[in-house]
């Protein structure tokens, strides 16, 4: 195994870079800073944190020093926070006085000293006359400026010092000798952030160097520790800028990340393995992996600041939706590109890679403007109804509190709108209240005045008199009522025309709309009880019976920590074993108590299987290694042959032998003490698969060599599928033995007979298909996709239904024993039972890490699912949940 100790300290994850590290990356600024600044150019370099800035500096220091010419740098984080204005100043002349290697040349204190009566940024100004450009006579002098963006955060303003610097390169047209000075910032900050007081010139000097992230051709430094660990270490660099976008702090850690991983990357399983490192090492629970801190300092710059978190999250959430948006140089913008999150490319302003686009999804920006906003469930309302459902604009005291809220707060263009449309519909509301209660008051004062004028006309005639104004004034009472009651039941008309346009893409809110307007037609009606005909809106009632005849429950489940590859049931349904990432696997009893806990390997455990009389378990692993287990935990046999990990381990149908799949190319037969019998060679590449036929007489091997294979005991191929520039992932034979099916990275199943001969194509998936299953009448099959849709056919290779969930991966399908329901299991964390006669019927969603595994047990009452965080749960088709336990508590590459 090669020594891989050097490769992993040839990255550096965070810091500044030694000018001739060999990882470090030239691009196209560092020429562009060099001769600016030869050229006696004032220069800045403004951009957001871990971009390469101080590398730059380091690396434009040296090439400057080389030339005879004298640097000095200033760090303006070590001149503290905790200081005065007069300490300030003395920590620049000190640094200045260091950084040129002026000691002996003039006594500092004593100069300082003579200087105490001088403002401090007098002091400095005639420090780089009289001292410094005296004392470097005749070299060019460049002082070099890092973190400029720490002043601005000081108690006492800074500036006269940037006021100074703009002095220093007005000097050049009176005094010569300060064409020899030049300055370089580097920060995350803009121009207009330097000098705060506004009636102060600007800060309007220099030449801004655009800072970029790596290309495909400036890259190639950071190739050289792949050679060890990849066929093609080409392709594995190309796998990490398609994540990281050429951000340098990412490029660094990925590739880092990528050499600890231990793995041997073989030609073709590039973009495999550096997916899966991305998803584990930094995606999944990334505030917890966050380390050297990178993006919690994004998050950090987008959220700390509550007065402006809502408008950079609305923009940031307007550029998710769109893809891009035009760039418009408004602060906003500026903030959030000084965030690192986007990037301006081609005049329009994106999301700059896609580990960003993984971490600051959609679902976060939403939960943190739920976070913030005390009308969240109204406004996501109102934009789901495209700005046409008024019932979800705010009233009366509600829209008082949100706009006593909003004061003093910068917020989304979408906000604003809500709160327009809100104020413009209590503003209408307000007014028909007080032209009603004016036509009101109107008709009691009318007749209040006929009564008065009538009384002179005697007792009996006042009596009718006062009972005709009765009914006047009941009559116009009625008559508003109806007024009233007309003019909310068009509102309930289009709240109910609302909930059943709402319910395609959010069930529950819908079914909660549907039922308040419900009420408040019930309400309004219960009273005179007409028939449905004379009702003043019937869409409520249509759309309540329409949602609950197709109503999908969701219950959610919270708890996940760390990764599970593998759940199995024993064939009675009485046990359950999981395999994990930490190099165990474990034995439970149905009731989710540790039964046995097996211990021995040495990597990860990829797969685990029970014998046909449920009385041993197999398991393999990463280590090369399978092992064969009792049910006590009593390790009964080590098999050992493979030559790299092993990915697949399965019993034959009688018990008496297992098949073994793994990443050095070959399949292998063993009998149960771990004596091996057959060698199936013949693949180029991985072997991801293997499933025995339901007679046990043959095998079937799956490869991402692009070939699925047949094989007789004896390890002669019968039969092959070849298809180049393919992959096959996953493989299995339909319950009579004459089919077999397999998962392809094309986007496509194929159903093959036992001779090679592909009888069917399914198509329709937009990704690689990751997992197929055939029913257990074997007259429907399931395939579940990346593209985040399952989809069900008929052995005809007709496209039944389509179950969409959600546009994260879907990695795992699998049917109840009657067939009736099958399981999904997909990256967003959830797990959904779906009735294949129906709708989806349960969703059990997790708010943690990924679910990695999905079965049914034997009987079909019990679902379990396996997280990637270690989590594993029982539950019952009804939702219910069951047991829950802990199966392992770390994880490893």
């Amino acid at each position: 195994m090669p020594d891989l100790s050097a490769a992993t300290s040839l990255y550096k994850v965070g810091g500044s870079l030694a000018f001739n590290h060999p990882t470090y990356v030239e691009r196209k600024t560092d020429k562009e800073l060099l001769d600016a600044l030869r050229v006696g150019k004032f220069c800045y370099v403004f951009n957001c944190r871990q971009m390469g800035k101080s590398s730059l500096r380091v690396r434009a220091m040296h090439h400057l020093q080389a030339q005879e010419m004298s640097c000095a740098s200033i760090d303006m984080t070590s001149l503290g926070s905790d200081v005065s204005l007069q300490q300030w100043y003395s920590g620049i002349i000190t640094q200045l006085f260091l950084g040129f290697n002026l000691t002996g040349k003039i006594n500092l204190k004593a100069w300082l000293r003579e200087r105490d009566e001088l403002p401090p940024v007098q002091k400095l100004s005639q420090f780089i006359e009289e001292v410094l450009l005296v004392n470097c006579s005749g070299k060019k002098i460049f002082i070099f400026i890092d973190e400029i963006d720490k002043v601005i955060s000081l108690d006492f303003s800074l500036d006269d010092f940037f006021s100074l610097i703009r002095f220093c390169y007005n000097q050049r047209a009176e005094n010569p000798e300060y064409n020899r000075l030049t300055f370089a910032l580097f920060g995350v900050a803009t121009p207009s952030d330097l000098i705060r007081e506004k009636t102060q010139t600007s800060f309007n000097i220099g030449v801004a160097i655009e800072l970029t992230g790596f290309t495909n051709q400036e890259i190639q430094p950071l190739e050289q520790g792949f050679k060890e660990i990849a066929d093609n270490s080409g392709a594995v660099l190309a796998a990490v800028l398609s994540w990281t976008g050429g951000q340098p702090f990412l490029t660094q850690k990925l590739c880092q990340l990528i050499v600890e991983s231990g793995f041997s990357i073989v030609s073709g399983a590039e973009v495999e393995i550096v997916e899966r490192i991305v998803t584990e090492k930094i995606v999944e629970n990334w505030e917890s992996q966050d380390e050297p801190v990178h993006l919690k300092t994004i998050r950090d710059r987008l959220l700390i600041d509550e007065q402006h978190a809502g408008r950079l999250l609305g923009l940031y959430q307007q550029i998710l939706q769109q893809g891009a948006v035009e760039v418009d140089n408004s602060p906003e913008q500026g903030q959030l590109r000084l965030s690192g999150l986007v990037v301006k490319r081609n005049g329009k302003l994106q999301t700059y890679n896609r580990i960003y686009q993984a971490v600051f999804d959609r679902a976060w920006v939403d939960k943190q403007l739920e976070k913030l906003r005390p009308y969240s469930e109204a406004i996501i309302a109102w934009q789901v109804s495209q700005y046409q459902d008024d019932s979800r604009l705010l009233r009366g005291q509600a829209l008082k509190d949100a706009l006593a809220w909003a004061v003093g707060k910068s917020l989304s263009n979408i906000d604003y709108q809500f709160l327009t449309a809100s104020q413009r519909l209590d503003k209408r509301e307000a007014e028909r209240q007080l032209a009603s209660q004016q036509q009101a008051n109107k008709i009691l004062t009318d007749a209040n005045a006929k009564a008065k004028k009538t009384i002179r006309i005697g007792y009996a005639i006042l009596i009718i008199s006062i009972v005709g104004s009765a009914i006047a004034i009941s009559t116009a009472i009625h008559a508003f009522n109806k007024q009233r009651e007309a003019s909310l039941g068009t509102q309930l008309q289009r709240i109910g025309d609302s909930a059943w346009r709402q319910f395609e893409f959010e069930q529950i809110e819908a079914l909660l709309s549907a039922m308040q307007a419900g009420q408040q037609l019930k309400n309004l009606v219960q009273k005179e009880n007409p028939p449905l005909q004379d009702y003043p809106a019937t869409s409520p009632i249509l759309a309540l019976q329409q949602i609950l005849d197709n109503i999908q429950e969701k219950n959610q489940l919270e708890g996940h920590q760390e990764t599970v590859n593998s759940v199995s049931f024993s064939p009675d349904g009485k046990w359950m074993a999981t395999a994990s990432r930490d190099g165990t696997a474990i034995l439970w009893d149905r009731q989710g108590n540790e039964r046995a806990k097996l211990q021995g390997h040495k990597g990860d455990v990829y797969s685990v299987s029970f014998s046909f009389d449920g009385q041993k378990l197999a398991t393999a692993s990463k280590d090369s290694t399978v092992k064969v287990w009792n049910l006590q935990g009593r390790e009964l046999a080590t098999f050992k042959g493979h030559t790299n990990s092993v990915y697949s381990v399965t019993f034959s149908p009688d018990g008496k032998w297992l098949a073994t799949a793994s990443r050095d190319g070959t399949a292998r037969l063993w009998n149960s003490e771990g004596k091996q019998i057959t060698i199936f060679s013949g693949h180029s590449k991985s072997v991801y698969d293997v499933s025995f036929s339901p007679d046990g007489k043959r095998l079937v091997t799956a490869s991402i060599d692009g070939t699925v294979r047949v094989w007789n005991w004896q390890g002669k191929q019968l039969a092959e599928f070849k298809q180049d520039g393919n992959a096959f992932y996953s493989v299995s034979f339909s319950r009579d033995g004459q089919r077999i099916v397999v998962a392809a990275k094309d986007g496509t199943a194929k159903i093959l007979d036992t001779e090679g001969n592909l009888l069917l194509t399914l198509k329709g998936h937009q990704q690689l298909v990751n997992s197929v299953a055939f029913s257990p009448n074997g007259q429907e099959l399931a395939t579940a996709s990346s593209d985040g849709t399952v989809k069900l056919w008929d052995n005809r290779g007709k496209n039944l239904a389509t179950f969409k969930e959600q546009e994260e991966p879907i990695y795992d399908v699998a049917f109840s024993a009657d067939g009736s329901k099958i399981a999904t299991a997909s990256s967003d964390s959830s797990v959904e039972i779906w009735d294949l006669n129906k709708n989806p019927v349960r969703e059990y969603k997790s708010l943690a890490n990924n679910v990695a595994s999905v079965g049914f047990s034997p009987d079909g009452e019990l679902i379990a699912i396996a997280s990637q965080d270690g989590e594993v749960y029982l539950q019952d088709t009804l939702g219910n949940l069951k047991y829950q336990f802990k199966a392992h508590t770390r994880s490893h590459l």
